[in-house]
C-alpha cells in the first residue's frame, strides 16, 4: 500500500552518515555498500566499508526512533529498492511488531545457494527476477524460441524428419519447393501454413491445425526442421521452413520407391509418438519467448502446466498464474555446464524438469546431486500475493475482516474472499460457532448505555447490525437451502428479523430480512410436501428410485428421507431395512447383524460393500449415506472381521442389471440424447456444492450425506458400462458396428446439448478395452465416424490436466452438465496438495481453490435448461429405457465376452 519502488545506477549515496532519515529500505536487486567514516587522519577522513547488503537485505529502521544515520550507504553495483516513508513506517511497525522486529533483527541476511552448480545434460526452468524496462537486464537472456534446444536430434526425431521430408519431396503438388527469398536462392522450403495444411491431410490422427502445428515444433526444437532465417519457432503462419538435411546439403537425391514405402510404414507407427510430443514442444517453445509476447491463451496453457510441478506445490493459485509469465524455459545440452558458481549474486530460481545438476562446494567436490523435480536458487520473488488476498488467519479474525471490509460495497469486482468464506466455512467455521460470532457482532451493543455513548460509537454499532444482516443475505444467496436445514440458523434468522424490525434505522435491513424470511417460509413448504419421501435401492443392482414409483420428477434426497435396502451376510441370505439416509453404518450393521442372527458384538463386525468384482470395501462406523454410496453393482454385507475374506459377490452381480426390454436401434438417437439429458439434468440439479466438500473431506466429518452426488456419479458410471455392456452383448458384426455408430452419434448430440458427463461417459465406454480391442468391428466403421471418434477422444484426453476438455468447457455457456469426475479430482487434488492448517492459521488459499470449483458447479447450472422437445413419437418409451440401463460393471466379465464376439488373431 505504501512502498515505492527506485532503481539506482551504480555508485548513488542514498544517506550519509551524521544526516537524519527519512526512509526505510529493502533490496530488491543488486548489492550496496555500507560505509564507515573513521576519525581524521593526515589524509582525511578513512572510509572503512563495514559490509555489503545484497538481495532480500532491509537498512534504516533508524527513523522508527528518529536518530541520525550512523554510517553511509552507496550503491555497489545497479539497484532496485522498494522505499517506504517514516510515517508509514511506524505504523506498519506498530501494527506488526513481532514480524517487523523479526525483519529487522535478521536483515543481513541474503538470498540465494550460494554454492556452484554443474549440470549433467540437465534441462531446466528457470524464474528470472524481473529487471526494470530502463534497466540493463542482468539477468540470463530469453532463451531463442527458433533455436533447438539439443545439439544433434534424437534417432527417432531424425527418422521422422526423414520419413515426412521422404513423402513430400515425393509428392510433386506438395508444398515443399525451391524458392527466391530476398534475392538468394532457398532449396526446398515452405511456408508454415501449407505444412500445417499437408499434415493435417496426411493421416486422419491429426485433426486440428494446433496439434499439426505442435508436430512441427517438436522436430524444429530439435533441430530436423529450421526456420529459414533461423529467426522463428514454428508458426502456422506463411514463414518458411525447410529441413536441416536441405539446409547442410545432406538431404541426397530423389527417394526410390522404396523409400516412399518405408517412409509410409515408418509415419503410420510412429507418427501418434510425434503427435504425443506436440503439446509439449509447445510449451517448450511458449516458454523461451518474451514474457510480453505471451498471449492470454499461452499464459493459461502455462498455469495449467505449473499446477504440476512439485515444487511450486505450497504457491498460491494467484502466485502461479504470476508466474506464468515470467518462467522461462532453458535446456544445457553438455554435462558440466556451469550454472553458476559458489559466491555468485543470485539471479535465477531453477527447477530441473529432465536431467539431473551437481552441487560443489570449493574444498569438498559433489556434496549432492539434484534430480528431476528438485529445485535450487530460490529468490524471494514469490513471497507476496495481490493485497487483497487473504492467506492466512484465524476463522474469527477472518470473520471480523470481512463483515468490516466485504459488506457494504467495499470489495472489488475481482475479490472472491467472501463468496470463497460462504462456501467454505463449513471446513474451519461450523456453523454453530459461526451464529456465535455473528450475534456477538450484532449485538456488540449489548453492554452499552446508547444514551451515553458518542454518535461516532452509536453509528459504529449501527454498522456492525448492517452488516450482519448483510452476511445472512449473502449467506442464503451464496449456498440456498444449506442454511435454512441448519435449526440453529433458521432461529438465528427469525431471532434477527424481530430484533432488526424494533430498530427504525434499520428499515433497508429489515426489508432484507423479510425476503430472507419469505425464501425460508417457501423452502419450509416445500420441505413439508417431500416430508414422507421414500427411496428403494433395487435388490438387482438399479438406480435409485422413490418407493412411490414417480419417476417423472426427480426431488432432492434429504438426510431424514427414508431408503429401502438389502442387506447380506456370507451365505448370501439377507435382511430387508429401512432408515434415514443420515442412519450411521454401526447403527445399520447392528441391526442387520441381529436380523440375520450373527451372534457376535457390534465391534467385532463390518458394514462391507462387495462388488462385483469380488474387491471388498469396507465403512467406517460413522459413515453415512451408505446404501447410495455403492458402486454401480455393488452390495451390502455383514460380517465378522475374521470372516471378511468369506464373502463372495452374488450370483446377479455377475450378469446384467435388469432393464426395460426396448430395442435401443430402433430408438431415434437424438431422442435418446434429449431425454437423457433432462434425466441428468434433474440428478444434476439436486446435488448441493457442499456435497463436494463432504465427498472430499469425507462425510463422517461433517456427519452429513451425500446421496444427490453419490446418484449422479452413479449416473456416470451407469451409461459408461451400458455402452460396453451394449456391444459386447451383440454377436453379429453388423449389428455391432452399427451400434458402435450409433453410440457415437449419440455422444454427438450429448456434446450439442452440453451433456458433458453423459459425453464423456459414452466416449470413456467406447474406448474400454473390452471395445477398442474389437478391431473388426472399428475396421467396418465409416471413416467418418472413425475421425469424429478420434476427435471425441482427444477431448477427453486426460494428459495435461484434461487441458483439451477444459479449454473446450472454458467456452461454454450454462446451462451444461459437467464432467463431475474431473471437478472431484480437483477437490481432491486442492485438498491432498494442501494443508487445511499452517501454524494454527486457516490455510485460506486452500479454501480459495476449493470454492473455485464449487463455483464451476454453480456457474454451469446458473441457467435453466431449455431444450427444444423433439417428436413425441415413444416419448414413454424412451423415458423409461433411459432411466433404467442394462449394465455389467465387471470388466472381466465384459473382456471374456469380447473375446467371445471376437477371438484374439493369431
Amino acid at each position: 500500500m505504501c512502498g515505492f519502488y527506485e532503481d539506482l545506477e551504480k555508485g548513488v549515496t542514498l544517506f550519509r552518515a551524521g544526516e537524519q532519515g527519512r526512509y526505510w529500505y529493502a533490496v530488491l536487486g543488486g548489492q550496496l555498500e555500507v560505509r564507515y567514516h573513521a576519525a581524521d587522519t593526515k589524509d582525511g577522513k578513512l572510509s572503512v566499508t563495514l559490509c555489503n547488503l545484497g538481495v532480500g537485505a532491509t537498512f534504516g529502521e533508524s527513523i522508527l526512533h528518529d536518530l541520525p544515520r550512523d554510517s553511509t550507504v552507496v550503491t555497489k553495483t545497479t539497484c532496485e529498492l522498494l522505499r517506504v516513508e517514516q510515517q508509514d513506517f511506524r505504523l506498519i511497525f506498530e501494527k506488526n511488531k513481532e514480524l517487523m522486529n523479526d525483519i529487522i533483527t535478521n536483515c543481513r541476511l541474503k538470498n540465494g545457494f550460494g554454492q556452484s552448480m554443474q549440470t549433467t545434460s540437465t534441462v531446466q526452468t528457470s524464474v528470472q527476477q524481473q529487471p526494470s524496462p530502463t534497466k540493463k537486464q542482468l539477468s540470463p537472456d530469453h532463451p531463442n524460441p527458433a533455436a533447438p534446444i539439443t545439439e544433434i536430434p534424437s534417432p527417432a526425431m531424425s527418422r521422422m524428419g526423414w520419413a515426412l521430408r521422404t513423402l513430400l519431396v515425393s509428392d510433386n503438388t506438395s508444398c515443399l519447393k525451391d524458392r527466391k527469398v530476398g534475392g538468394k536462392f532457398i532449396r526446398k522450403c515452405a511456408p508454415g501454413t501449407e505444412l500445417v495444411e499437408w499434415l493435417l491431410n496426411l493421416s486422419p490422427i491429426v485433426h486440428t491445425r494446433t496439434q499439426a502445428a505442435g508436430m512441427w515444433q517438436a522436430l524444429l526444437e530439435e533441430g530436423v526442421l529450421c526456420h529459414v532465417a533461423k529467426e522463428q519457432p514454428f508458426k502456422d503462419k506463411c514463414f518458411l521452413y525447410r529441413f536441416k538435411s536441405d539446409e547442410d546439403g545432406t538431404a541426397g537425391g530423389a527417394p526410390t520407391s522404396d523409400d516412399v514405402n518405408h517412409a509410409n510404414d515408418h509415419i503410420r507407427e510412429a507418427l501418434p509418438a510425434l503427435l504425443h510430443r506436440g503439446p509439449d514442444a509447445t510449451l517448450r517453445m511458449i516458454l523461451r519467448k518474451p514474457s510480453h509476447e505471451r498471449t492470454q491463451e499461452e499464459l493459461e496453457l502455462v498455469y495449467e502446466e505449473l499446477l504440476h510441478i512439485a515444487a511450486l506445490s505450497h504457491l498460491s493459485t494467484s502466485i502461479k498464474r504470476e508466474l506464468a509469465s515470467i518462467i522461462v524455459f532453458e535446456a544445457h545440452a553438455h554435462a558440466g555446464t556451469v550454472l553458476f558458481n559458489q559466491g555468485d549474486e543470485g539471479r535465477s530460481w531453477y527447477i530441473l524438469l529432465k536431467g539431473s545438476v551437481d552441487v560443489v562446494i570449493h574444498g569438498k567436490g559433489t556434496v549432492a546431486t539434484l534430480k528431476e523435480g528438485d529445485d535450487f536458487g530460490k529468490l524471494a520473488l514469490i513471497n507476496d500475493a495481490p493485497r487483497y488476498t487473504v492467506m492466512s488467519g484465524t476463522p474469527q479474525k477472518m470473520l471480523e475482516h470481512l463483515l468490516e471490509t466485504r459488506l457494504g460495497g467495499q470489495a472489488g469486482p475481482n475479490d472472491p474472499f467472501l463468496d470463497d468464506f460462504l462456501l467454505t466455512h463449513i471446513v474451519f467455521m461450523p456453523t454453530p460457532l459461526l451464529i456465535d460470532e455473528l450475534a456477538a457482532n450484532y449485538h456488540a451493543d449489548a453492554d452499552i448505555d446508547l444514551r451515553q455513548a458518542s454518535e461516532e460509537d452509536q453509528e459504529y454499532f449501527l454498522t456492525s447490525k448492517r452488516r450482519v444482516v448483510q452476511f445472512i443475505q449473502r449467506w442464503v444467496l451464496a449456498v440456498r437451502h444449506a442454511v435454512f436445514d441448519d435449526p440453529l440458523a433458521v432461529e438465528f434468522i427469525e431471532e434477527l428479523a424481530t430484533d432488526v424490525e424494533a430498530e427504525p434505522a434499520l428499515q433497508e435491513e429489515a426489508s432484507i430480512i423479510h425476503h430472507v424470511l419469505t425464501q425460508l417460509s417457501r423452502y419450509q413448504e416445500d420441505r413439508q410436501m417431500n416430508a414422507t419421501q421414500k427411496w428403494k435401492l433395487p435388490p438387482n443392482g438399479q438406480p435409485i428410485c422413490l418407493f412411490s414409483g414417480n419417476t417423472h420428477s426427480k426431488t432432492v434426497i434429504r438426510p431424514d428421507d427414508d431408503i429401502i435396502f438389502r442387506v447380506y451376510c456370507a451365505d448370501h441370505t439377507y435382511c430387508t431395512l429401512r432408515f434415514p439416509m443420515a442412519t450411521t453404518a454401526e447403527v445399520i450393521k447392528a441391526c442387520a447383524a441381529d436380523k440375520l442372527q450373527i451372534a457376535r458384538l457390534p465391534e467385532d463386525l463390518l458394514l462391507v460393500e462387495v462388488k462385483s468384482s469380488g474387491e471388498r470395501v469396507v465403512f467406517k462406523d460413522n459413515d453415512v449415506s451408505v446404501p447410495t454410496a455403492l458402486s454401480l453393482n455393488g452390495r451390502i454385507f455383514v460380517s465378522p472381521k475374521d470372516h471378511l475374506d468369506a464373502l463372495t459377490p452374488l450370483p446377479e452381480q455377475e450378469v446384467p442389471t435388469e432393464a426395460p426390454d426396448v430395442d435401443f436401434e430402433a430408438l431415434s438417437t437424438k431422442d435418446v440424447a434429449y431425454h437423457m439429458t433432462l434425466f441428468d439434468w434433474d440428478l444434476f440439479w439436486a446435488v448441493h456444492e457442499y456435497e463436494l466438500l463432504y465427498h472430499t473431506f469425507g462425510r463422517h466429518h461433517f456427519n452429513k450425506i451425500t446421496s444427490n452426488l453419490d446418484v449422479f456419479i452413479r449416473r456416470f458410471n451407469e451409461i459408461q458400462y451400458w455402452v460396453v455392456t451394449e456391444i459386447v452383448s451383440t454377436t453379429n458384426l453388423t449389428k455391432r458396428m452399427s451400434l458402435v455408430k450409433k453410440f457415437i452419434k449419440l455422444a454427438a448430440f450429448c456434446k450439442e446439448y452440453q451433456n458433458l458427463n453423459a459425453f464423456f461417459a459414452i466416449v470413456m465406454g467406447l474406448s474400454n478395452t473390452a471395445v477398442s480391442r474389437l478391431s473388426m468391428t472399428w475396421d467396418k466403421l465409416p471413416s467418418k465416424f472413425r475421425k469424429l471418434f478420434t476427435e471425441y477422444e482427444a477431448l477427453i484426453d486426460p494428459s495435461r490436466n484434461h487441458r483439451a476438455y477444459r479449454m473446450s468447457v472454458g467456452k461454454l455457456q450454462p446451462p451444461v452438465i459437467p464432467f463431475m469426475p474431473l471437478l472431484l479430482k480437483d477437490m481432491t487434488f486442492a485438498h491432498e496438495g494442501n494443508k487445511t492448517s499452517l501454524d494454527g492459521l486457516v490455510n485460506f488459499e486452500k479454501m480459495h481453490m476449493m470454492a473455485q470449483t464449487m463455483r464451476a458447479v454453480r456457474f454451469c447450472r446458473s441457467r435453466h435448461l431449455v431444450l427444444d422437445p423433439p417428436s413425441p413419437k415413444n416419448e414413454n418409451e424412451i423415458r423409461n429405457y433411459i432411466r433404467c440401463f442394462r449394465t455389467i460393471d465387471n470388466q472381466r466379465v465384459l473382456n471374456s465376452m469380447s473375446q467371445k464376439v471376437e477371438p484374439r488373431r493369431s
